[in-house]
């Protein structure tokens, strides 16, 4: 669904109900429609249904946690989801982005921060989603072909699986063949916000999208610039 931002339908799966209701205080205050659900299968079955244009999801949750609830619902679900822990682990940033999550913020989060984020990830959504619907569809096989109306991946024709933030890497990446996207254009494009020079969040989802297609060296890395995706007649055959 497309929406303007400040009347977008968001999600918050969160167990604390002091935090969950100064984190609904602070988004409703902001224009935004919050729907509040603490169990973790609960927000599972929501999301599916009502497809939410946005979820901010706490980890640690009764009935199922927060990742497992991000892995059942990517594949039905393509709007951005932000990962909530008050956990500092690094595990639990890569799990939740490889599982398909857009954004990552360890609690306590600062309101102000939360919002910009939501706001951020609302904008770049519609706007790549409006850019990608106005490309045109596949016509003949290639190496590695981009499917935007329908948001697929192929590689000869082939499908590949892959999570909603990979697939708009790739179609990044796909829509200029040979140019170096720096951490700066990819952080801007896929999120909304800017690089802040330390997260790993680009080189984990360029590492995890690399590993699910066929081409050993289909992404290229530019020492210190940052990534380009190798001009299709330069790939070879998809090993079958």
């Amino acid at each position: 669904m497309e929406t303007t931002d400040h009347y977008a339908t968001l999600l918050l799966v969160e167990d604390n109900a002091n935090l969950a209701e100064l984190m609904q205080h602070f988004l409703e205050d902001s224009g935004y429609h919050v729907t509040v659900i603490a169990d973790g299968t609960v927000a599972r079955d929501h999301i599916i249904e009502h497809q939410p244009d946005l979820t901010i999801l706490d980890i640690m949750l009764p009935g199922m946690d927060g990742l497992a609830v991000c892995r059942q619902v990517r594949p039905h679900y393509k709007h951005p989801i932000i990962i909530l822990t008050a956990k500092n682990d690094p595990i639990d940033e890569i799990l939740g982005l490889e599982l398909g999550a857009d954004d990552y913020l360890t609690k306590p989060v600062e309101p102000k921060l939360l919002v910009s984020r939501v706001r951020a990830h609302l904008r770049r959504a519609l706007e790549f989603n409006q850019a990608l619907s106005g490309s045109p569809d596949r016509e003949e096989p290639s190496p590695i072909d981009v499917d935007h109306r329908n948001r697929l991946a192929y590689c000869w024709d082939e499908p590949l699986d892959l999570t909603t933030p990979e697939f708009n890497l790739l179609a990044l990446l796909h829509s200029k063949p040979g140019h170096i996207f720096t951490r700066d254009d990819i952080m801007k494009a896929l999120r909304g916000i800017e690089y802040d020079g330390q997260s790993r969040a680009i080189d984990m989802l360029v590492s995890s999208l690399r590993s699910k297609l066929p081409f050993k060296e289909a992404i290229k890395t530019v020492r210190s610039k940052g990534y380009f995706l190798v001009e299709p007649h330069l790939l070879s055959a998809c090993d079958k």
